[in-house]
This record gives structure tokens, C-alpha cells and sequence, in this order.
């Protein structure tokens, strides 16, 4: 087989069988779960520091990683890839328009989810993905100052 048919084959095979406009519905109703690997992370962290009271996928608004009502307290580990971190962030080399926007979506999104929690009397903390990998320790001690311990 000669380079040229060989690559319109991979092509016929990489099609996709619907419409451009119908897979964008289709992954837009894709909702993920959060960062599982952070977020256990951070459950195993709480838990070696015996702080309980967190619950997971609460019906919070903003939906938290890690809420603990009683208290009050929102904790949300923000990937540094989603949410634009200074110091992680690399913005891709292609569809830059596409990511910028997302990323800035992200960023104001999380803003108001900040707001509209504070106003419901809740305290909130963001932790960086970067931060809870490279100082774990320092990340644990923020959220035990939150609650008091």
C-alpha cells in the first residue's frame, strides 16, 4: 500500500459517524466528578490528621471537593491545568481561543461560586493542585486553622 492510500484509510477509520453540532451536545452533557487522584489526596491527608466531619459530593452550592457543613467550611482543589494557576499553567499550542475562553470561564465561575458562598455564610479555601502535591503539610495546616483544630 503506498503512503497516500494508506493515509486516507487511518482517515476513513477516524471519522466520526455524527455531526459536528451533535457531538458537541453529546460531550456537553458529560459531567465529570471532580479530580479523584487531588481529591484523595487530600482525603488521605485528612484522614492521617484524623479531621473529620468533610463529606464529599454534598449538596452544596458550587459543589465543593470537601464540605464540612457543621462548620460551615468549602474546600475546593483547583487543577492547575482548569483553572489557570500562575505558576502550572501552560495554555496549549493549539485551539488557544477555545482554551483561553474555558480557562477564563473557569476562573470567573469560581469567583462567583466564592461570592455566592460567602454571602450564604460559609468560609471558602482553594487549594492548588501544585500545592497540595509539593506542600501537603502547609495545605493541611490552612484548612485545620479553618476549622479551629
Amino acid at each position: 500500500m503506498d503512503d497516500q492510500r494508506r493515509q486516507s484509510w487511518r482517515v476513513s477509520i477516524m471519522a466520526d459517524s455524527i455531526s459536528r453540532s451533535q457531538r458537541s451536545r453529546v460531550m456537553a452533557a458529560v459531567r465529570s466528578h471532580g479530580n479523584k487522584r487531588t481529591e484523595i489526596r487530600l482525603a488521605k491527608l485528612l484522614r492521617s490528621a484524623a479531621i473529620k466531619g468533610w463529606r464529599r459530593q454534598q449538596p452544596v452550592f458550587g459543589k465543593p471537593d470537601f464540605a464540612f457543613a457543621k462548620l460551615r467550611v468549602a474546600v475546593f482543589v483547583d487543577g492547575c491545568f482548569w483553572h489557570g494557576c500562575r505558576k502550572c499553567y501552560r495554555r496549549p499550542a493549539s485551539s488557544r481561543k477555545y482554551w483561553d475562553a474555558k480557562v477564563s470561564r473557569n476562573k470567573s465561575r469560581d469567583q462567583l461560586v466564592n461570592r455566592e458562598l460567602r454571602k450564604l455564610g460559609w468560609r471558602v479555601f482553594r487549594i492548588w493542585e501544585c500545592a497540595l502535591a509539593k506542600r501537603p503539610l502547609s495545605c493541611l495546616k490552612r484548612i485545620e486553622k479553618a476549622l479551629h483544630v
